[in-house]
């Protein structure tokens, strides 16, 4: 688990976070990316394969940049109180 307060990347575009065995895990935010190539100005290569924990918002911006290998997690709304989670490992993003 994490310690840290976890929050939305809001004006940056990546947020570092360590749990209490010293793991860092990334958490990135697109949804403000105009441009996907901006994600490679951020190095997000080398993030992505730094063996951390990467957690991406608004992952549709760089699908040309995503890992071969990724675990896609989407949240549907069916109801003010009802989400529904759907849960798909994804071996070849092309």
């Amino acid at each position: 688990s994490v310690s840290d307060q976890v929050s939305s990347p809001t004006f940056g575009i990546v947020n570092h976070y360590e749990n209490q065995q010293g793991d860092l895990f990334y958490h990135f935010d697109f949804y403000r990316l105009d441009d996907p190539s901006e994600a490679l100005d951020i190095g997000i290569e080398e993030y992505f394969y730094s063996g951390n924990y990467c957690w991406l918002e608004w992952a549709e911006k760089i699908a040309a940049f995503l890992p071969e290998k990724f675990f896609l997690i989407r949240i549907s709304t069916d109801s003010e109180t009802k989400r529904t989670l759907n849960l798909q490992h994804i071996k070849d993003a092309s």
